[in-house]
């Protein structure tokens, strides 16, 4: 599951060889994570204090949000092979999202909070899938690794520069949440102009079968034990890392003023972002499985800073170690689906990953709230910490055992 292709070139001019749909890719990516985040920095703070949430109720309008566009991404992926259009279902999912955005500033009460989340995940899940596979398709082999960071990259960007723009906003209009909300909206039709324009399907690749059913049995049943052990794998990973939320619930709790909330999701992105790239061009060099093993280490160091130091000071050092497990991971996962799939199977094999890890985040958004309404936020953390270090583990034992039957053999 490891095995990295070592007659990749690892050199700093790699990015210059990535294709330019995967640089577009990457940009409506910034461009949507902009404005997602925009929002989503101040959405958990508006929830609490302006619509009289809980911190449960937070868990499970997040978790259910991430576990729907998880369950779409199946079909959008093996949609998404059968029609060999990706681009289209990647529009659709982008347009949707944007449609969507201008309902979070109307929103009077949860149930439209929730409703708004759950429309612009199911954009999430329509695009994400197809997404992933086009980038596959897109990428030569050996550069896997660095057009999947490349991506992540760009669309952590975004996730820094939305809540920073949100927290310049809040100076400006005098903490006016909606009005944020509202300018969230430019970034999100710009992302949606571009992927029309910008974006354009790839000639057939693979072996020339064709997907006749999407979600067949007979298809699910040609992804490979390898396939199936990267996604046994993030899932267990998957219920340490519930949704950011909580963090920035942490620093309400620790008295950061209103208008500086947004520096979570700033400092978590700031960090991801500047990590994405070098991870890729790395995991293209090293065994994988053992980059993401540290990369799930650094999970549980974070949620020990945030467990039990105390002060501004631990939060920041929580926060940026979460960034850094971020970057160490996700596009590094998606390598590793890449790498595992028949070409021809790639939607259908992202849309399945992502479909149990997105249960596998509502089940650890939702254990988490309950942890933090009924014991406090130390127990959340603490909890997070555990299942991180199992999975660490795990993933080590894995990389040790694929080391020794490559001796063997």
């Amino acid at each position: 599951m490891g095995k990295a292709d070592h007659t990749a070139p690892g050199t700093p001019s790699a990015w210059r060889r990535i294709p330019p749909g995967i640089w577009a890719l990457g940009f409506v990516s910034l461009l949507m994570d902009t404005s997602s985040e925009m929002i989503h920095a101040l959405l958990p703070v508006y929830l609490v204090t302006t619509l009289g949430a809980s911190a449960l109720a937070v868990g499970f309008i997040e978790g259910i949000a991430e576990a729907t566009a998880s369950i779409v991404k199946v079909f959008s992926g093996a949609l998404s092979d059968w029609l060999r259009r990706r681009k289209l279902l990647v529009a659709i999912g982008y347009g949707l999202a944007a449609f969507t955005k201008p309902v979070f500033p109307l929103a009077t009460t949860v149930g439209w909070v929730v409703a708004a989340r759950f429309v612009d995940r199911i954009g999430k899940g329509i695009r994400g899938a197809p997404r992933d596979a086009l980038i596959a398709d897109l990428a030569p082999a050996g550069l896997r690794g660095a057009a999947f960071g490349l991506r992540q990259a760009l669309d952590t960007a975004g996730a820094f520069l939305g809540p920073a723009l949100a927290i310049g906003l809040m100076w400006l209009t005098a903490d006016d949440i909606p009005l944020v909300f509202w300018c969230a909206v430019l970034p999100a039709f710009a992302a949606f102009a571009l992927v029309v324009f910008g974006v354009h399907d790839v000639a057939e690749r693979g072996d020339g079968r064709r997907v006749r059913t999407p979600l067949s049995r007979a298809d699910l049943a040609r992804l490979p034990p390898r396939y199936w052990g990267v996604v046994a794998i993030a899932a267990l990973f998957t219920l340490a890392r519930f949704s950011e939320a909580f963090l920035v619930l942490r620093a309400q709790e620790l008295g950061l003023a209103l208008a500086l909330i947004p520096l979570v999701l700033v400092g978590l992105n700031l960090v991801y972002a500047f990590s994405s790239y070098p991870v890729g061009v790395l995991a293209d060099r090293v065994d994988r499985t053992r980059l993401l093993a540290w990369g799930v280490a650094v999970l549980v160091l974070s949620d020990l800073a945030l467990a039990l130091l105390h002060g501004l000071g631990g939060l920041a050092l929580g926060v940026l170690l979460w960034g850094l497990h971020m970057g160490m991971t996700q596009g590094l996962l998606a390598t590793l689906i890449a790498d595992a799939a028949p070409a021809d199977l790639r939607g259908t094999a992202f849309g399945v990953f992502n479909l149990i890890g997105g249960l596998a985040l509502l089940a650890a958004s939702v254990l988490a709230g309950g942890l933090w309404d009924a014991f406090g936020s130390r127990a959340t953390f603490l909890a997070g910490a555990g299942f991180a270090a199992i999975a660490t583990l795990t993933l080590l034992a894995h990389a040790r055992r694929q080391r020794g039957r490559a001796a063997r053999g």
